[in-house]
């Protein structure tokens, strides 16, 4: 397989800038589906699928969670490989039964990350990198048999279950979405200003590097034997 076919779990209120940042990163050949309206792919008929972010809470009682946490689990479950990504990471925890929670607090802006163990999905990436984080919900729970893979002093920030890869952090980020996401939350004058400095052309070439973790997971998909399910190379 020189170039998988992916489907992307778009769950953005506005996609404009998440489908740009998604179809800039990975390598692939992505087919798109609004989460929000319902749009979720007829079949599993894809080497692997990318879960996005999202403004809303994967606890939060609305239908198209639940057909999307439905749709996931099946997935899952016939041994498609996942990445999920802020939201798409908590949802992934919730499905594999893990513990999702408010935090209290925003984390949010360029952040350091320390990397935990040995992942394949950080390789080339330093062991403490710089990423752009934006969330009020985090990980409290790990999914059973699950290993932590990244983490700061708010949490968790990736994890890793068999074919299921998640990161908390948005390695996809450029400097017009982390200034458009921040700048539309509500924060106290004084946090608003120092995240919005803190959106640098200094801080974005250091958050670069981890755009590397998307072609660690195609490269991770296409090396999975496609005619033996339970055969991946590690």
């Amino acid at each position: 397989m020189s170039r998988p076919r992916l489907a992307l779990l778009d769950a953005s209120h506005e996609g404009s800038d998440t489908r740009r940042n998604f179809r800039r990163e990975l390598d692939a050949d992505l087919v798109e589906f609004g989460c929000q309206s319902g749009d979720l792919p007829p079949s599993f008929d894809y080497d692997g699928v990318v879960v996005t972010g999202s403004r809303t809470s994967v606890y939060w009682d609305e239908d198209w969670i639940t057909e999307t946490k439905a749709w996931v689990s099946d997935a899952v479950d016939r041994g498609l490989p996942f990445l999920g990504v802020c939201w798409g990471h908590q949802l992934l925890a919730d499905v594999l039964g893990g513990t999702v929670e408010h935090m209290g607090e925003y984390e949010i802006g360029y952040k350091t990350i320390e990397q935990v163990g040995d992942a394949r999905l950080f390789d080339g990436i330093s062991e403490r990198f710089t990423s752009f984080v934006t969330h009020q919900d985090h990980v409290a729970d790990l999914p059973p048999g699950a290993e932590l893979i990244a983490e700061n002093e708010f949490g968790v920030h990736g994890f890793r279950s068999d074919r299921v890869f998640a990161v908390q952090f948005h390695p996809e980020y450029d400097t017009e979405t982390a200034a458009t996401v921040a700048s539309g939350k509500d924060l106290p004058d004084e946090k608003m200003q120092r995240v919005m400095d803190g959106i640098s052309d200094e801080n974005f070439r250091a958050a670069c590097e981890t755009k590397q973790l998307f072609d660690n997971f195609t490269d991770y998909v296409c090396s999975l034997d496609a005619t033996d399910p339970a055969t991946a190379d590690d």
